[in-house]
């Protein structure tokens, strides 16, 4: 059987209260798996990590991103590449190169750019069961600037959100500016 991967937005009309409406949002991951990036279903969060294939400070963070996916299991993780130009070879190829281990997907229309308000690579936006923002900025304070980088991060505040959520606790910071390559 053949799996058609493209995007399905089905949006129209009202859902009931406290139903996420954007939940059926599909998106096909690298391997044609459909993916519904903002329904986690039985885990607490979605967390968006945007992407740009050729932001050096993007591919900087492709370890802490995949570290970060593999201590919060409870969380849904995405990458989402935001080159319009990227085709599914090269997106393949750079997911290899850098060992990317969350489900990498493609949105070429920035679908998700915009319903998450993206607008800067790397941005992690984290996605509540009702479709709601709970976070979204920085994964932490390693870079000040574009090309300024610190020895080492001293503050996490992806983290520090995820650690929040998992305990049924608010996240302090709901909004900080993340440093990268700007989504045209």
């Amino acid at each position: 059987m053949r799996v058609f991967c493209a995007i399905f937005l089905f949006a129209a009309g009202l859902c009931a209260a406290g139903q996420n409406r954007f939940a059926d949002l599909v998106f096909c991951d690298l391997d044609r798996v459909a993916r519904h990036p903002l329904d986690p279903k039985e885990k607490l969060a979605s967390v968006l990590l945007f992407y740009w294939h050729d932001c050096p400070i993007c591919n900087s963070y492709a370890p802490e991103m995949n570290r970060i996916a593999g201590a919060y299991t409870n969380f849904a993780f995405y990458i989402v590449q935001v080159d319009s130009d990227l085709t599914l070879a090269a997106a393949r190829e750079h997911a290899k190169e850098y060992d990317l281990k969350a489900p990498v997907l493609i949105d070429p229309h920035h679908n998700l750019v915009k319903l998450a308000r993206a607008t800067v690579t790397p941005q992690a936006v984290i996605i509540g069961k009702k479709g709601e923002v709970i976070y979204s900025g920085r994964i932490d304070d390693l870079y000040t600037a574009p090309g300024k980088r610190r020895a080492a991060a001293t503050q996490h505040d992806l983290r520090e959100a995820l650690e929040a959520i998992t305990g049924g606790k608010r996240v302090k910071k709901r909004a900080t500016t993340a440093i990268g390559c700007s989504i045209p």
